[in-house]
């Protein structure tokens, strides 16, 4: 046996060394080269490295060769016969023989993405292979390259969820491993699922990307300008208005991707990127229109520079991949975009565009919803202005995050708006919630919270249904939790809900929220509670003891509490800030229901204008206040109760037993009566009737000069 010793000369994983295949056995034997049979050509080739010459068309590819290296006895081993097949294992009686190694699960990077290799040492040597340097392209020894790129680069586009990450991902995927630039064009509008688009097929361009180069000004976006002598188009068209029966019609319909020097593509390119721009010679360019479930909806145009080696017929099968995978990408994305619209616009419709302004009290919100994949929730809130001045806060939370749980939500929204009108307790508006929503369906559960403010007589009254408590933050700066009977959520059916009476002074502010604030995955329920008592707390200190916060900037302290993993649920907000209204701003009298009580209620709104300093509205409140009364006393059979408040506006309140509501009508010139409430209706700034359960109240208001 020969004696001769072989040195093992390790490969490097980076870049495969000329004559040895990723498929080789680990520390392959080299020696003097020999000539062998050139690559099939099917395989994709690799680029030159950054400065390296181009190769000459009639050279031999480097990669056809075995290098050598040189051996520590300075003799060579001959290989095993080239006859054999690539993959095949060494003969049994070798005893040097190595176990072929499996090939690295990595995609053959191409010379453009090697800018940054040094230079080789002097004498033409590797320094880690001791191999002369490769004066030509590296081509890519087998298919299973292709496949593995095609996995990669499949995977990174089903990575996107949006239409621009999506795009993103096929530059960003092609760029520079399998070309040097591509152009991304799509249909403007984008259709959207099964509706038939109309009007001509525009084609836009949606995204550009390329290898930078050192004399390019920006980060490789094609659009910057490109030297006329590197093969690669210059961008100025990016508005494309496909004719019905052309060549870019065609191409379109075939749906294969084609050449650029494909007789079909040679009359397509033009009507794409104008009649003045060029493009790389050769096969150096693939047009792959991009077809989604129903329809064409793009294309992409592949480009390789003049220095490169140009695109295969297996590359064909590549294109045709990334497209088919980014058409169906783009296809979802659009489809999820129109269900995220029509989320947000049913979440917006859901909630109140604006919060009212009542007499009293001062309010502000703030919603959030759970993230962008969940962007429909069933939180809500709502204040709603009440007979007398008053108001009822409402906020409310149905479990689950989807369309149903929004559109729950907004029956249950509405239902609570219907019997705040009819000035239902608290407990019996939660009861007929209650009963809705098991109307609705038997797994409907929700939680609630409604409260009715007062600002004449400065409490509140709050009824609960499964929802986590308020917190009221006092003047002074402490923050208390209100102890309110939890109750059971609605929808379970059966339960009674109970309602407590509280006091609200003046300068305090009550906090109604979700239990998306306090509750995450990273703390419960109630230690959620207490760190939010101590933010309003600790932001009331801010302001002294004298000054509540402002409340718009404690809902943003609020919802600066939320650490980034507290965002499980939606969260809404409501915060109600209590004025109230002096004793000394309210009149209240009760009046018999007999024929002298409309002058009666002349007299009284007089005094107290007088006492105000309202002489100038002496006119006209007597007036309205007098045809008011009369049309009270006329039907009812219980006495008639009169407010006047002084707030920003004057407002007067009229109150009988007679659930009846009065309507504008236009009285006939043979009329006697029937023009109290014309009157009412021109002299008054606003003006109303709201049905209680004793009966019914009208009102009326002026502005204070």
């Amino acid at each position: 046996m020969d004696s001769t010793r072989v040195t093992e000369h390790p490969t490097s994983h980076e870049r495969p060394q000329p004559g040895v295949g990723p498929a080789e056995p680990r520390g392959a034997l080299l020696r003097a080269p020999e000539p062998l049979t050139p690559p099939p050509a099917t395989a994709l080739p690799a680029q030159t490295r950054a400065g390296d010459p181009p190769a000459s068309p009639a050279a031999p590819l480097p990669c056809a060769q075995h290098g050598s290296s040189g051996s520590s006895g300075g003799a060579s081993t001959p290989l095993p016969a080239a006859g054999g097949a690539e993959h095949s294992q060494p003969a049994a009686d070798e005893p040097d023989a190595h176990r072929p190694r499996p090939a690295p699960e990595v995609i053959p990077v191409q010379p453009s993405g090697e800018q940054n290799r040094p230079a080789a040492p002097p004498g033409g040597q590797e320094r880690r292979t001791g191999q002369g340097r490769p004066s030509g392209p590296m081509p890519m020894r087998r298919d299973g390259d292709r496949l593995r790129f095609v996995g990669a680069a499949t995977r990174r586009i089903a990575r996107g969820i949006d239409l621009d990450e999506i795009v993103m991902g096929l530059c960003r995927a092609t760029v520079p491993t399998f070309s040097d630039a591509i152009l991304v064009y799509l249909r403007d509008p984008l259709p959207v699922g099964d509706e038939r688009p109309t009007g001509p097929l525009v084609l836009r361009l949606r995204r550009t990307d390329r290898i930078p180069q050192e004399r390019d000004l920006e980060d490789g976006i094609l659009p910057v300008p490109v030297p006329e002598d590197s093969g690669v188009v210059e961008l100025s068209n990016e508005l494309c208005e496909v004719r019905p029966g052309g060549a870019l019609a065609e191409v379109l319909r075939g749906v294969r991707p084609v050449f650029a020097d494909a007789p079909a593509a040679r009359a397509a390119l033009p009507e794409l990127l104008g009649d003045d721009l060029t493009i790389p010679p050769g096969q150096r360019a693939i047009l792959a229109p991009l077809r989604g479930r129903r329809r064409v909806i793009g294309a992409v145009l592949f480009l390789r520079r003049a220095e490169r080696l140009a695109f295969e017929a297996e590359d064909l099968l590549v294109a045709a991949q990334l497209a088919t995978h980014s058409a169906l990408g783009i296809d979802k994305a659009v489809l999820y975009g129109r269900e995220a619209y029509i989320a947000d616009e049913l979440q917006r419709t859901m909630l109140p565009e604006t919060l009212p302004n009542p007499t009293g009290v001062r309010l502000a919100s703030r919603y959030l919803p759970a993230a962008e994949t969940a962007r429909v929730g069933g939180d809500w809130y709502d204040a709603i202005p009440l007979p007398g001045s008053r108001v009822a806060l409402v906020v409310g939370d149905v479990m689950g995050h989807s369309m149903t749980s929004a559109a729950i939500m907004g029956q249950l929204r509405t239902t609570a708006q219907t019997l705040a009108g009819l000035d239902l307790p608290p407990q019996e508006v939660l009861h007929h919630l209650d009963e809705q929503a098991q109307r609705l369906g038997t797994d409907r559960m929700a939680t609630c919270l409604y409260a009715v403010y007062d600002p004449v007589s400065h409490r509140i009254t709050i009824a609960n249904a499964g929802h986590p408590p308020p917190v009221l933050l006092h003047l002074g700066g402490r923050a208390e939790v209100l102890r309110v009977p939890a109750g059971a959520p609605i929808g379970v059916g059966g339960v009674d809900f109970e309602a407590v009476e509280l006091d609200a002074p003046a300068g305090a502010t009550l906090l109604l929220y979700t239990d998306g604030l306090v509750e995450s995955r990273l703390r419960d329920v109630w230690t959620g509670i207490e760190q939010l008592r101590e933010k309003l707390a600790a932001t009331a200190r801010l302001t002294g003891a004298d000054h509540p916060p402002p409340l718009e900037a404690l809902c943003d302290e609020v919802l600066d509490m939320l650490g980034p993993g507290d965002r499980d649920d939606d969260i809404a907000l409501l915060a109600a800030r209590f004025d109230g209204i002096a004793p000394s701003d309210v009149a209240y009298w009760v009046l018999e229901p007999e024929d002298a009580a409309p002058s009666r209620a002349r007299r009284l709104a007089r005094r107290a204008l007088d006492r105000w300093g309202l002489q100038e509205l002496t006119d006209s409140v007597e007036l309205l206040v007098s045809e008011v009364v009369t049309n009270a006393v006329r039907y009812a059979s219980r006495p008639v109760t009169l407010r006047l408040l002084r707030t920003d506006v004057l407002r007067c309140e009229v109150g009988d037993d007679v659930p009846q509501l009065p309507r504008l009508r236009q009285a006939r010139a043979t009329d006697e009566g029937g023009r109290g409430l014309y009157l009412v209706n021109r002299l008054a700034r606003r003006w109303g009737a709201t049905r209680l359960s004793t009966g019914k109240v009208v009102w009326f208001e002026l502005n204070r000069g």
